[in-house]
Parts: C-alpha cells; sequence; structure tokens
C-alpha cells in the first residue's frame, strides 16, 4: 500500500513525485503523516458529534488551497507534527478510550495509505466505532475505493457547480467533475444511512455544502444536483458558517458574511426542491471560535 507514495497520484493533482523520498507535490506532503490536532470535537453535525465529540484528527496539508480556508494554518501554512503509523494507529485507539463516538480524520486524502495501514493495526487492537472520512471532494475515484472496508461515514464536501469558482477560489480547474464521481462512489460503497438508538449515525453519507457570500445560485445547483441524483439516500448539510478572514482581503465579493437572506433563500430552495434530510445551522455559527486551536493537542 505504501508503494503508492512512489509516484503520487492519491488526488485529481497526479503529481507523480516519490514521496517515499520526500519529494512533495502540490500539497506539500512528504513521506510521513502530519497531524495537527487529535481531539474530541463538539462541532460537526448533531448525529456525528452527539454530546460526547467527534475523535477528530486533523491532518496538515491540503490539496486544495481554497482563499477562504479557516484551517489555513494546517492546509497551506503546514503547522502541525510529524509522526508515524504506529502513533496514528494509537491515537484513534486513545479516542476511542476517551469516549469518542467515531474517528473523524480531516483532510486526509494524501494520506490515504498510511491512513489504511494505521486503521488495520488499530482494529486488530479492538478500534470498534465508527470512521469518519472527512473531504474537500477533491478526490480521484481510484483513492476512494481504495477505502472500501475501512470507511463507514463519508462527509463530503460539495463546494461549486461552476467551474470558475473553483479555479478562482480553490486554485483547481476540474472540481465538479471530480468531486461529482467521488461522491457517487462514496454512495455505492456505504449505501443508505444508518443511525442508532441515540439517532448517532453508524453509517451513511452526509454532503456539505457551504455557501459563499453571492453564490447562493451555484448553491442551488448543487442542491439540485444532490436531489436530483440522490434523492433521500443522503444527507444534506447547507452551512452557514463562512468566516471572512484575512486572507480573503483582496477578494472584495467574498470578504464579507453570507447574510441570513442568502441563508434563507438558499434552504428554502432546498425544502422546495424536495430535500427532507439534513441539517441548517443557526445564526451566531460565523464565529472565528468555531475555528479549532491547532496546537498539536493528542499527537
Amino acid at each position: 500500500m505504501l508503494d503508492l507514495l512512489d509516484s503520487c497520484t492519491l488526488c485529481p493533482r497526479n503529481c507523480k513525485v516519490n514521496r517515499n523520498n520526500n519529494e512533495k507535490g502540490f500539497c506539500g506532503a512528504g513521506k510521513n503523516v502530519r497531524v495537527a490536532r487529535a481531539a474530541l470535537h463538539y462541532y460537526e453535525e448533531p448525529c456525528i458529534s452527539g454530546n460526547v465529540g467527534s475523535g477528530t484528527v486533523f491532518f496538515s496539508h491540503c490539496n486544495l488551497k481554497c482563499v477562504f480556508c479557516q484551517n489555513h494554518q494546517i492546509s497551506t501554512e503546514n503547522f502541525g507534527k510529524e509522526i508515524s503509523i504506529e502513533r496514528l494507529s494509537n491515537i484513534f485507539l486513545e479516542l476511542q478510550k476517551k469516549g469518542a463516538l467515531n474517528i473523524n480524520l480531516v483532510t486526509p486524502t494524501h494520506y490515504v495509505p498510511q491512513i489504511i495501514e494505521a486503521l488495520k493495526q488499530a482494529k486488530k487492537e479492538g478500534l470498534c466505532i465508527p470512521i469518519i472520512y472527512n473531504t474537500s471532494s477533491y478526490e480521484n475515484v481510484e483513492t476512494i475505493k481504495l477505502l472500501k472496508g475501512y470507511i463507514d461515514i463519508y462527509l463530503p464536501d460539495f463546494k461549486y457547480f461552476n467551474s470558475k469558482y473553483g479555479l478562482k477560489y480553490s486554485n483547481v480547474k476540474n472540481y465538479f467533475e471530480y468531486a461529482s464521481k467521488a461522491i457517487d462512489e462514496m454512495i455505492r460503497q456505504v449505501g443508505e444511512c444508518i443511525f442508532d438508538e441515540d439517532k448517532i449515525m453508524k453509517k451513511g453519507v452526509i454532503i456539505r455544502h457551504l455557501i459563499l457570500p453571492g453564490l447562493k445560485e451555484d448553491s442551488k445547483k448543487i442542491l439540485k444536483y444532490i436531489y436530483d441524483n440522490y434523492k433521500d439516500k443522503v444527507y444534506v448539510s447547507i452551512m452557514n458558517q463562512y468566516t471572512p478572514l484575512e486572507n480573503v482581503k483582496n477578494y472584495n465579493e467574498i470578504n464579507r458574511k453570507v447574510t441570513n437572506e442568502e441563508y434563507n433563500e438558499v434552504v428554502n430552495y432546498a425544502i422546495d426542491l424536495g430535500i427532507t434530510k439534513g441539517f441548517i445551522q443557526e445564526d451566531g455559527t460565523v464565529d472565528e471560535s468555531f475555528i479549532p486551536n491547532f496546537d498539536c493537542k493528542g499527537i
């Protein structure tokens, strides 16, 4: 599995660098896993965090460069600590021991081979809670196929319908093409959503869409695509937590919060489409306090 790093094509960038020799491609990741935080996290959807928390592992580096990224400290500035596969496996077990409802792998694409090896080890040692793959969805289908049998829940973003926005804000030309195919494979793997008696998700897909200022029409196209293709097989999370940070000051059109009117219009559109399985966010989620403190906790 680790020989996939010899000529890395884990994501659609297809850099083909030899990461086992610590050559770096677009994402900046080398041979070793780099992690910025591993702790209980309470700000996911209610069926993911519950009252106990999701065992969230934040990986450093990213194959997108979103100008509005709230986690830019780890995605772009590459903060974090390098660890071994054995240590990653132990982190999973430690989070389970702390009572985590699941293991939540955040921005994991560029570490899929190492994650699979760590999961194999951890499962031998008693890891039994659901595993979540929390991704931007800029994925190669072949990489998602490697995860079959290891991932119980997929939390894919679905960022853009129109490719021009992906190019402008995330430095990617073909986001929709790859994201739509990747999400198809995720749904094919895990099927319809399953919850326990406490309404905690055990299996399934929640497609997340973050509304950006001024892009409500693109948001509507994303929601229509989701409903037309998947109906009630998936849940949809319509997010209004976009927080304009310092790094968007040169993008005046998105250097503001999403208005209540914009958000409500998109939510009402989803309801009119027939979407009934989903999550919306209350006012007040636009706050830098929702951005995790990347301090290498739990590493």
